[in-house]
C-alpha cells in the first residue's frame, strides 16, 4: 500500500470512529490550528520568504490574518450553522416536522496551490473541519520550502489521522487521485481543473475547482483616474502578479490610455520605489519555469513600463503593455504575473462584447462615478465576483461567496459558504403514525375525487401571506382530515 492510499485509509478510519463529529471536537481542533498562526509565524513567515520573497507582514496581511479571522467567525458561528435549518411546509406536511440537517460529507481532498500557500489550502480545511469531515491535504510541492513547514506543523496541531498531510509533486497527486474521496477540493489553474473533475467522476465524487482566468477591469474615462489606477496597480502587483484574482487586463478608451499609464507608473514608484528589485515589498516569479513563461508574453506587444528582468532571481519589473492587441500573446491565457496589458475601446459597449466573448473570468472589475456603468456591467456580464472601484477586497468579506463560474470554477467558500460546500444539507421529515385519512388520496385505487383533494391540497396556498398561509393551512388541514374520512371511505 503506497502512502498516499495509507494516509486516506487512516482518515477513513478515523472518520469511522464518528470523533470528528461532535461540535467540541471541532472546535478544539479549530483553536489548535488558530494556535499555530500565533505560535509559528517565524517559521512560516520565514518558508514564505523563500519561496516567494514575501516580506513577514506581508505574508501576515494576505495570508495569515485572514485565516485567523476565518477561525474566530466560524468558532463564533459554528453551533448556528451546524443546528437543523427549519424548512417551510406544505398542506399535505402540516403536522410532520421538517427540516435540513447539516452532515459531514466524510473524507475531503483538499489541494492546495503555491501562489498563496496557506490562505488558498487551510481556508477550505477550516471548512472541511467545521462541518466535520476528515481531510487529506496536499500543498503545492511548487512552494518548497511552506509545504516542508505545513508537513511538519499541522501534526503538532490539529489530529494527525483526521487531518493528514501527503506531500509530493505531480506522481503523489495522481496518486491520491486514484482514491476514493467524498469531496474533491482544488485551486489551481482550468487545465489541471479539468483532470481532477475526470478523476473525480470515475468515483462520482463531487468537486469544488477555485479556477482563474484573464479578469477584466475596464476603467471608465468618467471616474478619477488617479484612484482608479492606484487600485488597479496594488491589485495588479500584489504578490508579485501572482494572484487569481488579480487584474489580468485593463480595458479603456484611447483618449485616456496615456493617462492610465502615467498614473500606473506613478503608483509603482510610490509602492516599490524607483528600483522595485530592491524594494521589500515587492515578491519574486515563484521559479525560473514560470519566469521564462511570463516573459515570452511581451513579445509581441509594446512596453509602456518596465519590462527589465533577472531570470536568475526570478525577477520581472512591474510591467505596463500598451495598444495591445486581442490577438497579442499575452491575451492568450492567464498571465499570473506583473505584466499588466492596456487594450482600448470605444466604450463600455464595446469592453462588454470584449469581455463577453471571452470564457467567464473569476472577478470582474469596473472604475467608474456612474452608477449606471456598474449596473450594466453586473446585469451584461457573467463573472465569479464583481467589485466596483477596488480590486481584490471582495475576498476578504467572509459573508460573500468566493468561486467561479464556467471556465473560472465551480462551487464556493468562505464563511458560512465553506460549511455548506463541504457538508451534505440533508432533508429530512418525520412524520406521526396518525391522521391516515389525508393519505388516502394517494394509495389506489386512484380515482378523480382523489385527484381532486390532491390538487386542493398541493395548489391552494397559492397567493397567501405568511400567517394567512398558516392559520389558512391549519384550518384547511382539519377540514379535509375530517372531509377525507368521510369521502374517500
Amino acid at each position: 500500500m503506497s502512502r498516499e492510499q495509507q494516509a486516506v485509509a487512516r482518515a477513513r478510519k478515523a472518520f469511522e470512529t464518528g470523533r470528528s463529529r461532535p461540535l467540541e471536537h471541532r472546535i478544539r481542533q479549530l483553536r489548535n490550528l488558530q494556535r499555530l498562526f500565533t505560535e509559528r509565524q517565524k517559521e512560516i513567515a520565514d518558508a514564505t520568504k523563500k519561496d516567494l520573497n514575501r516580506s513577514d507582514v506581508g505574508t501576515q496581511l494576505y495570508e495569515t490574518l485572514g485565516l485567523e479571522g476565518e477561525i474566530e467567525l466560524t468558532v463564533s458561528k459554528l453551533r448556528e450553522w451546524a443546528a437543523p435549518r427549519p424548512a417551510e411546509k406544505n398542506l399535505l406536511t402540516l403536522s410532520d416536522t421538517v427540516y435540513i440537517k447539516p452532515e459531514p460529507l466524510g473524507v475531503v481532498l483538499i489541494i492546495g496551490a503555491w501562489n498563496y500557500p496557506w490562505a488558498v489550502t487551510i481556508q477550505p480545511l477550516i471548512g472541511a473541519i467545521a462541518a466535520g469531515n476528515a481531510a487529506v491535504i496536499k500543498p503545492s510541492e511548487v512552494c518548497v520550502h511552506t509545504a516542508k513547514v505545513m508537513e511538519d506543523l499541522l501534526p503538532l496541531y490539529i489530529d494527525k489521522e483526521l487531518y493528514p498531510v501527503v506531500s509530493g509533486g505531480v506522481a503523489e497527486t495522481q496518486e491520491l487521485l486514484r482514491q476514493r474521496f467524498d469531496h474533491i477540493f482544488y485551486t489551481g489553474n482550468s487545465a489541471v481543473g479539468k483532470i481532477i473533475m475526470e478523476a473525480a467522476a470515475k468515483n462520482l465524487t463531487p468537486v469544488t475547482l477555485e479556477l482563474g482566468g484573464k479578469s477584466p477591469c475596464y476603467i471608465d474615462k468618467s471616474c478619477d483616474i488617479s484612484i482608479a489606477c492606484r487600485r488597479a496597480t496594488w491589485g495588479k502587483y500584489t504578490n508579485c502578479g501572482q494572484t487569481c484574482i488579480a487584474p489580468d487586463y485593463i480595458l479603456c478608451e484611447p483618449s485616456i490610455q496615456d493617462r492610465v499609464i502615467a498614473e500606473i507608473k506613478k503608483s509603482i514608484k510610490d509602492f516599490y520605489t524607483e528600483n522595485p528589485k530592491t524594494c521589500p515589498d515587492y515578491g519574486r516569479i515563484i521559479n525560473q519555469r514560470h519566469h521564462r513563461r511570463i516573459m515570452a508574453m511581451l513579445e509581441d506587444s509594446t512596453v509602456a513600463a518596465g519590462g527589465d528582468s533577472d531570470e536568475s532571481d526570478c525577477y520581472i519589473a512591474p510591467t505596463v503593455l500598451r495598444d495591445v492587441k486581442p490577438g497579442a500573446k499575452v491575451m492568450q491565457e492567464e498571465i499570473f504575473g506583473p505584466v499588466l496589458p492596456i487594450l482600448t475601446v470605444s466604450g463600455l459597449d464595446e469592453a462588454i462584447q470584449f469581455i463577453n466573448r471571452r470564457e467567464k473570468p473569476l472577478a470582474l472589475y469596473v472604475f467608474t462615478s456612474d452608477n449606471k456603468v456598474v449596473q450594466r456591467m453586473r446585469d451584461e456580464t457573467s463573472s465569479g465576483g464583481l467589485v466596483a472601484n477596488d480590486c481584490l477586497v471582495h475576498y476578504s468579506v467572509s459573508s460573500l461567496p468566493f468561486g467561479g463560474v464556467g471556465n473560472s470554477g465551480m462551487g464556493c467558500y468562505h464563511g458560512k459558504f465553506s460549511f455548506d460546500q463541504l457538508s451534505h444539507l440533508r432533508g429530512c421529515l418525520i412524520k406521526q403514525l396518525k391522521m391516515e385519512g389525508v393519505n388516502s388520496m394517494r394509495y389506489p385505487p386512484h380515482t378523480p375525487k382523489k385527484l381532486g383533494w390532491a390538487r386542493f391540497f398541493i395548489l391552494s396556498t397559492g397567493g397567501l401571506g405568511r400567517m394567512g398561509r398558516l392559520l389558512g393551512l391549519a384550518i384547511v388541514a382539519v377540514v379535509a382530515a375530517i372531509v377525507l374520512q368521510r369521502s374517500l371511505f
